[in-house]
């Protein structure tokens, strides 16, 4: 029996606010004394009332516009009963009748590597986004031999859910989609997205069927991933242990929900689903609900910048770049922003990219280096003159780095100015050809393969300082006299 994988992604990510979702608390807790950024509302003393962030609200519409998703000008909040340590009330507050955004869609990219594992192609594919809402977290457990121990920091911050339809296939595509949001988040601001933080996890949902039909089967829904490798690992794995199933004619019959256990890389049982009736929701009574106008709507649409699969079109299809280059250019907004003004200082796409490539990219920590883009327009404006070599190019970007003087400064500074002074050359060439006089029979004798050595015999006689296309020019005309 062949069967189809169905994937289905919940997504929750923290909103990069300065103070928590209901209170004025304080919003940053990772790294932070346990139990000091909380106060009575977070915590849940009685009496307390929530009072909704309104920049948490207005970043969490970004991001759902961001997302495709169209804003309903009526929603609100609701109870979420149930009863774990780091839940301070007993119940959360979210949304799940009316939630603010419905009806998105996101178009991914998804690699396909050949038997080494390269990447031979890029494949599109939309996925739709059934829902995104607003809901606070949870606090943090730390298990211990002797116990466990609550951590409220985190308690009341606020999260925007993103549920997906069941559109996903397979473990790549899920992982694309993951890494998509991720990118979509940060690039609108609305979240930092750190998974190491604890700001970004995903929920998957992973059930089998076999191919041709529409029937959904139950599902394994697997709990708090909190990485991309995580999150392909967990869904290879429950796939597999699925399919046995099926093989076995034992195929799942009711829904449950899983952990992932990464030091064992495999999903263990947790409990059987729960349903919307286990929860008890009711609606919020403190929180009043949201009205949307379209005028308001259309401010903060207004101020979404361009997003990374626009930028990937415009790399792929304008500049006539590569698939892979286009995708890691637009893979943040820092690299993207720095590159698009190298390319409009410099009107040269391909080698733009190539210079960050193999200039920038190189320094994991370059957004906080001193290095501008004008530095490396500057420096492809000294290789098209022929001022500089390769390598000295990457001298003076790497300098740049640490200093942030101009690339011509930089060029004397480090003694990196090519010569193309014909005397000079001619010198140095006169010189070598006379010191290697069975390297000029071999090159006459029709092994031009020789004429690298000779350059370098220049290059070394120059110390580095000599044209190496203007030696090889004058060496290939002196040896066919």
């Amino acid at each position: 029996m062949e069967l189809e994988t169905i994937i289905g992604l919940e997504i929750h990510a923290q909103l990069s606010t300065k103070s928590k979702l209901w209170c004025n608390c304080d919003n940053d807790a990772f790294g932070i004394t346990p139990n000091t950024r909380i106060c009575p509302v977070c915590t849940g003393f009685p009496g307390m009332l929530p009072v909704l962030n309104k920049l948490a609200l207005d970043k969490a519409v970004q991001a759902a516009l961001a997302l495709g998703c169209e804003i309903q000008k009526f929603s609100k909040f609701d109870r979420k009963n149930y009863f774990y340590p780091d839940l301070p009330t007993g119940y959360q507050i979210t949304q799940s009748e009316e939630p603010f955004a419905l009806k998105g869609k996101v178009e991914i990219l998804v690699p396909t590597k050949d038997d080494h594992g390269n990447v031979s192609k890029i494949s599109a594919k939309k996925i739709k986004i059934t829902r995104v809402h607003l809901e606070n977290d949870a606090g943090k457990l730390t298990h211990t031999e002797r116990g466990t121990l609550i951590d409220f920091n985190r308690a009341g911050s606020p999260l925007i859910e993103i549920v997906t339809e069941p559109d996903l296939r397979s473990s790549a595509e899920a992982k694309a989609l993951a890494q998509e949001i991720q990118k979509i988040l940060r690039v609108v601001g609305a979240s930092d997205a750190d998974m190491e933080k604890g700001m970004m996890r995903f929920d998957a949902s992973v059930s089998l069927r076999p191919v041709g039909e529409k029937t959904l089967y139950p599902r394994a829904e697997i709990k708090n991933l909190n990485s991309f490798n995580s999150l392909e690992k967990a869904i290879e794995y429950e796939i597999s242990r699925q399919t046995k199933l099926w093989e076995a004619g034992k195929a799942p019959d009711k829904d449950s929900t899983r952990g992932w256990l990464d030091n064992e890389e495999k999903t263990q049982l947790l409990r059987a689903k729960e349903s919307a009736d286990d929860y008890r929701y009711f609606p919020e009574p403190d929180v009043p609900p949201l009205l949307f106008t379209e005028e308001g709507i259309t401010k903060i649409s207004r101020e979404i910048p361009v997003l990374p699969a626009e930028k990937f079109l415009k790399y792929k299809k304008e500049y006539k770049l590569s698939d892979m280059d286009s995708l890691k250019l637009s893979e943040s907004r820092e690299l993207s922003d720095f590159f698009d003004e190298v390319v409009e200082l410099s009107n040269d796409p391909k080698n733009s990219a190539k210079l960050i490539f193999s200039a920038l990219l190189s320094n994991e920590e370059w957004v906080k280096t001193a290095v501008k883009p004008r530095h490396f327009a500057d420096v492809m404006t000294l290789l098209e003159k022929s001022a500089i070599s390769s390598s000295g190019a990457k001298k003076i970007l790497e300098t740049a780095m640490q200093t942030g003087e101009s690339a011509e400064y930089l060029m004397t500074k480090l003694g990196l100015e090519q010569i193309s002074n014909s005397g000079e050359l001619e010198k140095w060439v006169e010189e070598v050809l006379q010191a290697n006089p069975q390297t000029v029979a071999d090159f006459k004798a029709g092994k031009e393969k020789v004429i690298g050595f000779l350059v370098g015999q220049v290059m070394k006689i120059s110390r580095g300082s000599a044209n190496p296309v203007l030696v090889q020019k004058m060496l290939r005309g002196k040896l066919k006299n």
